[in-house]
């Protein structure tokens, strides 16, 4: 008698089986791996807008941007961060650039958004915890609602 090769159903069956479960745990780790990068580059572009506007106020203090009356010595908006401002100390009067692009917020939905509306603003004069927009910009945040991996809202990151 002629024996046939091939698979049984039962194989098949056993083999699918397996299949589906590698794949219901490969996609969960998928999705935590692509939140993970997302984060990273939250926290990459918030350390580098915040230097700005630290390296914008350490220049003020140092009396190379000339302030109106009673200012904070922070910039007005991200945007001057970006444009420059003229320094007061050279004699040529370059102006000081502070970034060369401004990163847009990587948990933002809508990405035919301008980077700059991506950001909540924080002036100097509000509140820590009602963050609120004022005459300049102290501080900026992630107007996402959604939690981070480590249990912080990216709000308060």
């Amino acid at each position: 008698m002629k024996r046939v090769r091939g698979f049984t159903l039962i194989e098949l069956v056993a083999v699918l089986a397996i299949l589906g479960v590698l794949a219901g745990i490969a996609l969960p780790l998928a999705e935590v791996s692509q939140q993970r990068q997302k984060e990273q580059e939250l926290r990459r572009a918030l350390r580098e807008i915040r230097d700005a506007i630290d390296a914008y106020k350490w220049a003020a203090d140092e009396g190379r941007i000339v302030l109106p009356a009673g200012a904070s010595g922070y910039p007005p908006n991200l945007e001057a961060l970006v444009a420059g401002v003229e320094d007061a100390k050279d004699v040529r009067r370059r102006k000081l650039y502070f970034l060369r692009r401004l990163p847009r917020d990587p948990l933002y939905p809508d990405p035919s958004v301008e980077a700059v509306a991506t950001w909540g603003k924080r002036s100097y004069a509000s509140e820590p915890d009602a963050p609120q927009e004022g005459e300049d910009v102290f501080d900026v945040f992630s107007r996402s609602t959604a939690i981070g991996l480590n249990g912080v809202p990216y709000r308060e990151w």
